[in-house]
């Protein structure tokens, strides 16, 4: 039960833990990142295509590339959030998010497209996603998985929900409007919520992770986080780069993948309505499995979980290769999602479980400069193999055999320990 006096420094007292507040907020605050994700920006491109006359190549490099330029900024992101607070940054990531929203809707130059796709990238795809991600942790331990897949919600819903509504955006209105929407959104939503609502800590506020109650006297506090590494000590590690490979992986091949799926079906006879189904189907399906993950991730190691993740991401792509037919291109879809769900859990919990809390924006800052860099680098090496071999099964085949190697690094990605650092 919270107390008056512990409680003071909270906007108002719940009849539950506080926590729970919070992970609504960071599944917001995923939900929001979507008007910087791939799966929205898409929606928005061909519309630049016809206004201004650019050829698609040339809009999908100035995507790579100002994509790219924003995976450096997160490391800076990931320190200020360390250094000032969620409480702090949160609000002012989503006022330049909502700033740059609004950009993407006046742009008439390919310069500016480049900085819209920079700002969006950076504040959106990156930014919105790591504030939202690394506070959830932050009021968690023992419950960390639950708390996740509840916080994982946000990515999932945006994913299914967005490209419909911003073509609906476009077709009834246009595409600036759609843009300015969501400027709208963010500032009278995620704005105030961040001023507001959020604390950064439970002990800010005489909490303890999980609800837990405080220790009485004599008794030591067991939620004291004394294994949090700081980036510098992560780095030294081997479990820090192996997670590094782990994560640059999927979203290089998952990244590339989505990118071209209507291309890569259309090879089967798959029609693009029946493609976007399929895209559709994968965010269901990762629905209930970040629940199931959760769960898992309560009780089993995150690297013996990822290892089995990585497992199943291989067969995948061995069923990729296989497609002869609408069916089959269905069932892709459903096995893509049950590991897209899981993926997404053990990246979420994978560095406060093994390097601690305090530190967390710094850690998935640096992270998310490999993971930006692999969605950016995606796209690239099948469209290349499709103008080489006139098709994607080269590529697809090569690329299978960086999630074997990923099986190999989440395997020997063991808990670190602090004090042999330390020495």
């Amino acid at each position: 039960m919270i107390t008056a006096g512990k409680s003071s420094r909270l906007p108002f007292v719940p009849p539950f833990f506080y926590g729970w507040v919070i992970v609504f907020i960071s599944a917001l605050s995923i939900f929001f990142s979507g008007p910087g994700q791939t799966y929205s920006v898409s929606v928005f491109i061909d519309s630049y295509i016809s206004e201004y006359g650019w050829s698609r190549s040339f809009v999908s490099s100035l995507y790579s590339f100002g994509t790219l330029a924003a995976g450096f900024g997160m490391a800076v992101i990931g320190r200020q959030i360390d250094r000032r607070g969620h409480r702090t940054m949160m609000p002012i990531i989503a006022a330049a998010f909502a700033a740059a929203t609004f950009w993407m809707s006046i742009v008439f130059h390919p310069l500016m497209l480049f900085i819209g796709f920079f700002s969006i990238r950076l504040l959106g795809q990156g930014s919105m996603t790591l504030a939202g991600s690394t506070l959830a942790p932050q009021w968690f331990e023992r419950k960390r998985g639950r708390a996740m897949s509840l916080m994982a919600l946000g990515g999932v819903i945006g994913a299914a929900a967005l490209p419909p509504f911003n073509a609906w955006l476009i077709e009834t209105w246009s595409w600036q409007v759609g843009w300015r929407f969501w400027t709208v959104a963010l500032l009278a939503i995620m704005v105030p919520l961040g001023r507001f609502l959020v604390r950064n800590r439970p002990e800010s506020v005489g909490l303890n992770p999980d609800g837990a109650p405080p220790p009485k006297d004599g008794e030591e506090d067991t939620y004291r986080a004394v294994d949090s590494w700081t980036l510098r000590q992560a780095r030294r590690t081997r479990t820090f780069w192996l997670f590094m490979f782990c994560q640059f992986v999927p979203s290089m091949v998952n990244t590339g993948i989505t990118f071209h799926i209507v291309s890569i079906l259309g090879e089967q006879g798959i029609t693009r309505v029946q493609s976007s189904f399929v895209l559709g189907l994968i965010a269901l399906v990762a629905l209930p499995c970040t629940f199931a993950a959760g769960y898992i991730l309560d009780r089993f190691l995150v690297h013996r979980v990822m290892t089995i993740t990585n497992i199943f991401q291989v067969l995948v792509m061995v069923w990729l290769l296989m497609i002869e037919n609408y069916p089959m291109a269905v069932a892709f879809g459903v096995l893509r999602g049950m590991v897209q769900g899981f993926e997404m859990m053990n990246f979420n919990v994978m560095w406060p479980n093994y390097f601690g809390r305090l530190h967390l924006g710094s850690l998935r800052g640096f992270a998310m400069i490999f993971m930006v860099a692999g969605s950016a680098f995606g796209p690239l090496p099948f469209g290349f193999a499709f103008d080489m071999f006139g098709g994607y099964t080269e590529i697809i085949v090569l690329m299978t055999l960086f999630p074997v190697l990923s099986i190999v690094a989440a395997a020997l990605a063991r808990p670190p320990r602090l004090e042999e650092i330390k020495k």
